[in-house]
C-alpha cells in the first residue's frame, strides 16, 4: 500500500492510466461487446464515426503477451517521465501520442474495412523516446536478459521488433504505431522543455568522452 501511495502522490496521471489500461484490457478480454465497441476501425473513422476509438483502442490489449509487454515498458519509463516532465505534461503527451500515432493507420487502412487495431502502442513508444531524451544511457533491467542495458539501445531494439512484427503481423495489433509514437515523444519532449535536447546530447557525449 506504502508503494501506491508513493506512486499517487509522485505520479498519479501515470498511476492512473496504468490501472485504467489494465481494467479496459482485462474487462475486453471477457466482453466481446467492450472488446468490438472500443476498438479502432480506420475505414469509420476515415468516414467520420467512431472517432472516439481513436482513444478508446489505446485501452484494450489483443491478450495477456501483449498487455504484459505494453505494460512492462510503460512501468519502467512512465512514472519516471512524469516525474520530470510534470503532471499535465505528461498526460498530454501520453493521450495526444495515442491519437496522433494512429493517423497514419488510419489513412493508410481507409478504405479497409476489415482493418481493426488495437494497443497501447503509439503512447507506451513515446513515453519511452521521451524518457530517453533525459537518461539515454540509464540501465534497464529486462526479464530474461541478466544485465542492464541502456535505455537508448532499448529503444532501439524496440522499434526495431515493432517494424519486424509490423511486416509479419496478422494480428490487431497496432505495430506501425510504435514508429509514429516515437517521433511524438521526442517532439512533444522537446517542446514542453526544450533544454531535453542539449540533456540528451550532453549526457551522450559525458559517456563517450566528448
Amino acid at each position: 500500500m506504502d508503494d501506491i501511495a508513493i506512486y499517487l502522490h509522485y505520479a498519479p496521471v501515470a498511476s492512473v492510466i496504468f490501472a485504467i489500461t489494465i481494467a479496459s484490457s482485462l474487462l475486453a478480454f471477457y466482453s466481446d461487446d467492450l472488446y468490438t465497441r472500443m476498438i479502432l476501425n480506420p475505414y469509420n473513422v476515415y468516414k467520420g464515426s467512431e472517432i472516439y476509438t481513436l482513444l478508446t483502442s489505446g485501452f484494450i490489449h489483443k491478450d495477456w503477451m501483449h498487455l504484459a509487454f505494453n505494460m512492462m515498458s510503460f512501468s519502467c519509463f512512465a512514472f519516471r517521465l512524469e516525474m520530470i516532465l510534470g503532471h499535465w505534461q505528461f498526460g498530454l503527451l501520453y493521450i495526444a501520442s495515442l491519437v496522433l500515432s494512429d493517423l497514419p493507420t488510419v489513412y493508410k487502412n481507409r478504405k479497409n474495412f476489415w482493418y481493426r487495431s488495437l494497443g497501447a502502442s503509439g503512447a507506451i513508444s513515446a513515453v519511452v523516446f521521451g524518457y530517453i531524451m533525459f537518461d539515454p544511457l540509464a540501465k534497464l533491467q529486462i526479464m530474461f536478459i541478466p544485465i542492464g542495458i541502456p535505455a537508448i539501445l532499448f529503444g532501439v531494439l524496440y522499434l526495431i521488433y515493432c517494424v519486424y512484427a509490423s511486416r509479419r503481423s496478422a494480428d490487431n495489433i497496432n505495430h506501425d504505431a510504435h514508429f509514429y509514437g516515437a517521433i511524438c515523444g521526442i517532439v512533444f519532449t522537446i517542446i514542453l522543455i526544450p533544454q531535453s535536447v542539449h540533456i540528451f546530447f550532453g549526457k551522450l557525449a559525458q559517456a563517450f568522452g566528448a
